[in-house]
């Protein structure tokens, strides 16, 4: 009987015998690893393709591993294509393929055409039993050997119990009821990211060591593989300690039995040639031998990044020469936190007390950040690391400064005054508040931060409380205009006479003007409109020689604003609701067939892979978010603030790789669609093709400014086939990036690292609006399928070139936000996504993003404007509400005011 050995070809035999101790899987011919790769296989450039898996050839990998997993091509054609291409190049081909896909017709369309005998990579449980055995059956009649993910049905494993339960179980499916070669099975327990910074990633390459172990003496003939390059993401940039990191794992890997691996055949270290201070830092980091293994990693990460990197650490050290209060401003400055706390505390040793150290050199160097930052010689996001290093010092000295004060009283920091800030109740965004409040921290202010969703009455008794200096209201929906209303009022009510900031994504300086500050007289209402204006506002408001001259010329610069808004609006003509439905914009339905979507009623959508919705990302919000002004990729460019945003932007994808390595957020996403069709301003939704019944309806508004040029008055029903003109659809979704954002911005802020909470809810932000974007792809393509052959670059999606629109309900199209009651209750949102609504219609967790599909081709968005008092009756007596609570919904699109409506407030 022969040996049980892993047999492979390519052009040539290839047997895994004992004398082989591990087997190098090149990597670099795979798009969602190589963004060389990945570009070239865009570009259709396959000559340059092949170099590079010639390349990893000749740099020693045994076996390539083949992946076309991009959203922006046809990876079933390109498998294909290169594999066809690469069967004629002998010095290629000579090696075994591994198919290596996330899509099984991917996976057989490379089976079909591959020479030689194959791996597949990969086939898992996560579809449960039947799939797997239909698959594995697949591979073995083609004659593959197969790599099998450590992943089932409820999720991909992460611990050595859940790595060794599935392996065994799959091993027994396949050798029992499939009759698989155990010497063909290949496992992968997955290998994550270590040192991320998170306590529980920090044993993965243990687990994945000692799962290999165990998988070696119980699951006999089968093998061990991974993804190398995964365990390193944490020092993304920094590859002589990446290769470093690699070259220590796999030396304790393949002694527990990992055979074969996915590593980039050309940049592997020796083990013994490692520098020997660096391998000690890797080991304890991969075998999670101490609890600051990470922290000490990174402290001598740095002076191992590229080439000469001992001189480069002399120069970048340079700067620990200096004294300590030079060395404390050089930290804050540059947002340096490695050194932070024996400085902190070598001050706090030479100071008289501990709070003297606060007061001097860490105030000076945030008086010089400040400085800086008026200037416009920093940017926000490395303010934002300063503040990192304040609160690491702060923390350093606080307990110093409790023990003095239980002793004798003493300790008390002088600030430059309190202020209280709090997003506003039923709305749940607070990024922009957050940075605020670290600006502000920054420059000696004292910040205490209600979170979110905070009623009136809170914000006001902490308010007395802790005798605060200034209020700051937060809010994105435009339901939260009125809850920063009704908080004025009742600061008026109660007699406060504390100046009253106002700021978040709906506000402005109109809004604040006209609605805000009439209700406040007693104290200031100022709109802030961003976070770098928020000092200077703040200083003037606290300013004994300063305070009324400021306040009496923002009183008089908002009754100017007011007066001249309503002499803007009086002027605008507007047209009676029945003169507007009369100028509707006309689409002609006699030949139109609306595509019938795949399916009807709804759709849960959990196959989501956070790498692949990170290609989806528009990166531009994510700079506004950080009051970075311009375009992405230009602004990278930008004469001003290019450093800045470069430093951001790399600091980002550092983020975003730890945040798909190790799994931070688990996105889910509903979808559903419906036979539709208008009557009216109304859509109505049908329970069947026969449009007998009425499932539900959705109510629209329609602008009422009147028009020049024969230009209409648009509804979104205008989009929707009239009842009894042709059949027609509507579809709806809700995504999130998931709740975890909360939990881990709140660990970072546990560790004073507001930097990371920021970067973390931002990233989340930009994964639900690419999740959005991606999902209403699969919508046009396939789910819906009227625009299945499209093919649009990243930029072109975010350019919206595509055919069909998403509207939201509390955007410009559809202000009113009740609307989502209607889209949550068609959809079963909350029970297949988990994101519930506030009271005020806001989406938790934030991160999250709601819609309607309309796919005619020629609707468009547009903003309903300012409507009048008949279409507002009209639409309270469509959706069944009394006219003053669709009033309330809709005060920010209200042409009219009632007289009454001030006396009601109050």
């Amino acid at each position: 009987m022969h040996e049980r050995l892993l047999r492979l070809s390519g052009l040539e035999p290839f047997t895994l015998t004992r004398d082989i101790p591990f087997v190098n899987v090149g990597e670099r011919t795979n798009v969602t690893g190589s963004a060389r790769f990945r570009k070239l296989i865009t570009n259709r450039d396959y000559a340059a393709a092949l170099e590079v898996a010639r390349d990893q050839v000749e740099n020693g990998a045994q076996i390539i591993d083949i992946n076309m997993d991009e959203g922006l091509i046809d990876s079933q054609a390109a498998m294909v294509e290169f594999l066809n291409l690469l069967a004629a190049e002998p010095d290629i081909a000579r090696v075994p393929i591994m198919i290596d896909s996330s899509k099984w017709e991917v996976i057989e369309a490379g089976l079909k055409c591959v020479q030689g005998k194959p791996v597949v990579n990969s086939i898992s449980i996560k579809e449960g039993e039947e799939q797997f055995i239909h698959h594995a059956k697949l591979c073995l009649a083609y004659g593959a050997a197969v790599v099998v993910m450590a992943f089932d049905e409820e999720g991909q494993a992460d611990s050595f119990q859940r790595k060794t339960e599935i392996c065994a179980r799959a091993y027994k499916i396949l050798t029992e009821d499939v009759g698989f070669p155990p010497e063909d099975i290949i496992f992968d327990p997955n290998i994550f990211a270590v040192a991320t910074g998170i306590e529980e990633h920090n044993n993965y390459g243990v687990d994945f060591i000692e799962a290999s172990r165990w998988i070696t003496q119980n699951l006999p003939h089968a093998h061990v593989s991974g993804g190398v390059s995964n365990l390193s993401f944490s020092f993304r940039g920094n590859e002589p300690v990446r290769e470093a990191m690699h070259a220590v794992f796999l030396y304790h890997a393949i002694q527990a039995g990992m055979d074969m691996g996915i590593v980039n055949a050309g940049q592997l270290a020796v083990y013994d040639q490692i520098d020997a201070e660096l391998r000690e830092a890797c080991e304890d980091v991969v075998l999670n031998r101490r609890d600051d293994a990470t922290e000490r990693l990174l402290e001598i990460a740095e002076r191992f990044r590229g080439e000469g990197g001992e001189k480069k650490r002399e120069k970048d050290l340079s700067w620990r020469e200096w004294s300590v209060e030079k060395r404390l401003e050089h930290a804050l400055v540059n947002g340096i936190t490695e050194y932070i706390e024996a400085d902190t505390e070598e001050a706090r040793l030479g100071a008289e007390r501990p709070l003297h150290v606060i007061e001097g050199p860490l105030m000076a160097g945030m008086n010089v950040v400040g400085d800086l930052f008026g200037a416009g010689k920093m940017f926000l996001p490395q303010v934002v690391k300063s503040a990192r290093v304040m609160k690491q010092a702060v923390a350093v000295l606080l307990p110093y400064m409790e023990e003095e004060k239980a002793a004798n009283g003493g300790g008390e920091r002088q600030s430059a005054g309190k202020i209280l800030m709090a997003t506003v109740k039923g709305d749940v965004h607070d990024i922009g508040k957050n940075i605020v409040g670290v600006v502000l921290a920054c420059n000696n202010y004292e910040v205490i931060d209600l979170g979110v969703m905070v009623p009136a009455q809170k914000i006001l008794e902490v308010a007395r409380e802790q005798n605060v200096d200034v209020i700051g209201l937060s809010g994105l929906i435009t339901p939260s205009l009125d809850e920063m209303v009704h908080v004025a009022n009742e600061m008026e009510r109660e007699g406060f006479d504390l100046p009253l900031l106002i700021g978040g994504a709906t506000t402005s300086k109109i809004h604040t003007a006209v609605k805000i500050a009439p209700r406040y007289h007693k104290g200031a209402a100022v709109y802030v409109t961003d976070a770098s204006r928020a000092v200077g506002v703040v200083s003037s408001l606290l300013s004994p020689t300063q305070q009324q001259h400021y306040v009496d010329g923002i009183r008089t610069e908002y009754a100017d604003v007011a007066e001249r808004h309503e002499r803007a609006e009086a002027a605008k003509q507007r047209l009676p609701l029945q003169t507007a439905r009369n100028n509707a914009y006309k689409i002609d339905w006699t030949d139109y067939r609306a595509t019938a979507p795949r399916f009807t009623g709804t759709r849960v959508i959990d196959d989501w892979d956070l790498a692949e919705i990170a290609r989806y990302i528009d990166w531009t919000p994510f700079f506004q978010t950080w009051e970075l002004k311009g375009v992405y990729p230009r602004i990278l460019e930008d004469e001003k603030q290019g450093e800045a945003a470069r430093s951001l932007f790399a600091e980002a994808q550092e983020m975003l790789v730890r945040i798909i390595e190790g799994k931070w957020f688990r996105p889910r996403a509903v979808v559903g669609f419906w036979p539709a069709n208008t009557v009216g301003d109304d859509i109505r939704l049908f329970t069947g093709e026969d449009r007998a019944e009425v499932l539900d309806t959705l109510h629209t508004l329609r602008q009422q400014v009147t028009k020049r040029g024969g230009r209409p008055n648009v509804a979104l029903s205008d989009f929707v086939a009239p009842q009894g003109a042709t059949p027609d659809y509507v579809g709806g979704f809700v995504v999130t990036a998931g709740p975890e954002e909360s939990e881990i911005a709140a660990r970072y802020e546990r560790a004073n690292d507001d930097y990371a909470a920021i970067m973390v809810k931002a990233l989340a932000d930009r994964f639900a609006e690419a999740m959005a974007e991606m999902l209403h792809e699969r919508v046009r393509k396939d789910y819906w399928g009227y625009a299945a052959d499209e093919d649009y670059s990243n930029a072109e999606l975010v350019a919206e070139a595509y055919s069909g629109i998403r509207p939201a309900p509390g955007y410009p199209a559809q202000p009113d936000h009740t609307e989502k009651l209607t889209l949550f209750r068609l959809l079963d949102a909350e029970a297949a996504t988990g994101v519930q609504l506030t009271e005020s219609m806001a989406m938790w967790p934030g991160s999250s993003v709601s819609g309607l599909y309309i796919g005619h081709p020629e609707a468009y968005y547009f903003g309903v404007a300012k409507i009048e008092e008949d279409q507002a009756r009209d639409y309270a007596a469509r959706k069944g509400m009394s006219l003053e609570e669709a009033e309330r919904w809709l005060a920010p699109v209200l042409n009219y005011t009632r007289k009454q409506e001030a006396s009601n407030a109050a």
